[in-house]
């Protein structure tokens, strides 16, 4: 959230000083400038320390899993589908969020003091499987590639990429459950797009010129 959007409950000296009434942060600092809401009066005044309480972050990244734990605001609100930055030992890594545990089950939103584990997967660099056949369309001689590119990596139906020492065209994706922003689950028309991230399997075609030899 940017600091000229970012809005806080205050004091206001001049119309509300005893009540709280919705302040505009207009900068932050040692004092922050705030300007109420209900008169436009500009003063300066400490914000609030904002409450975090701690959860249990169980991460899933190419088929392993393991636990670490993030210090989320007691009061935001969490949905499955969204990602954030999980510092762990080994890495800064981005997340997304694929389910919501509480005390009586998973649900797919929950306000942060609800929730007792959250479940995601890595989507900063990522595994896409593939389902890889010769340009001649022989599907006896179809076989399965992984490809390991960021997350945000773009793949189009009907455009020719290279990755490594694969050189392919995509002639179709299918998406992950927990994909949003897509209007189907299965793209094959020409400039479908979808990100790495988003990807269940990708359909390609091999345009290497000697893939398929012996040798």
């Amino acid at each position: 959230m940017s600091e000229s959007s970012q809005r806080v409950g205050l004091p206001c000296p001049a119309c509300s000083p005893d009540l709280e009434t919705v302040h505009e942060v207009l900068s932050t600092g040692g004092q922050a400038t705030v300007r109420c809401t209900e008169c436009d009066h500009v003063h300066k005044t400490s914000l609030p320390e904002e409450q975090t309480v701690q959860r249990d972050v169980v991460v899933s990244q190419d088929g392993e899993s393991f636990k670490s734990t993030t210090e989320p605001p007691a009061e935001e609100t969490l949905a499955v589908g969204e990602e954030f930055l999980l510092e762990t030992e080994e890495a800064i890594m981005t997340v997304r969020i694929t389910s919501l545990e509480l005390a009586e089950g998973r649900v797919e939103e929950a306000q942060t003091e609800d929730v007792e584990t959250i479940w995601t997967r890595a989507v900063g660099n990522v595994a896409v499987n593939a389902t890889v056949h010769p340009k001649s369309g022989g599907r006896d001689e179809t076989r399965s590639e992984q490809l390991h590119v960021p997350g945000d990596y773009e793949f189009v139906v009907g455009a020719t990429d290279d990755l490594g020492d694969l050189s392919f065209t995509v002639e179709g994706i299918h998406l992950r459950d927990d994909a949003v922003g897509y209007q189907h689950e299965k793209l094959d028309h020409d400039n479908d797009k979808a990100f790495a991230k988003d990807i269940n399997r990708l359909y390609l075609r091999d345009e290497t010129s000697d893939a398929w030899s012996a040798w």
